[in-house]
């Protein structure tokens, strides 16, 4: 019995002794961070983004989202009314021949008074 016990001591001691060369380690490892000269080198993983390029992702990301369903929606009205690309594009390229609508810019929706008098 009083092996085990000496043993069991012996274990005690190899463990004080492992944590403190660990205590040791650890506390190198703080002053060197801590010293500018250092030239240790530490994996610090990737850069951190300011928030204005966060909100520029998310607008960026934002604005192909919105294009996308445009063109979903688009494509969805081509089949619902049964028109192609190409009549489409023809509509609008004569619509902007004439000035009727501007580049770039959207057309305010007009109502003209037959419309409203079929639908009332």
């Amino acid at each position: 019995m009083k092996y085990q016990k000496v043993q069991k001591q012996l274990d005690e001691r190899e463990k004080l002794r492992k944590f403190r060369e660990l205590d040791d380690a650890f506390a190198q490892a703080l002053r060197q961070l801590e010293d500018p000269n250092s030239d240790f080198d530490i994996p610090t993983g990737p850069p951190v983004r300011s928030l204005a390029d966060l909100e520029a992702d998310d607008q960026v990301a934002e604005e192909k989202a919105q294009e996308e369903r445009f063109a979903e929606r688009l494509k969805a009205l081509l089949n619902e009314y049964n028109q192609s690309e190409r009549d489409v594009s023809e509509l609008i390229d004569t619509l902007l021949t004439y000035g009727l609508w501007e580049h770039e810019k959207i057309p305010a929706l007009q109502v003209s008074p037959l419309a409203v008098a079929i639908h009332s």
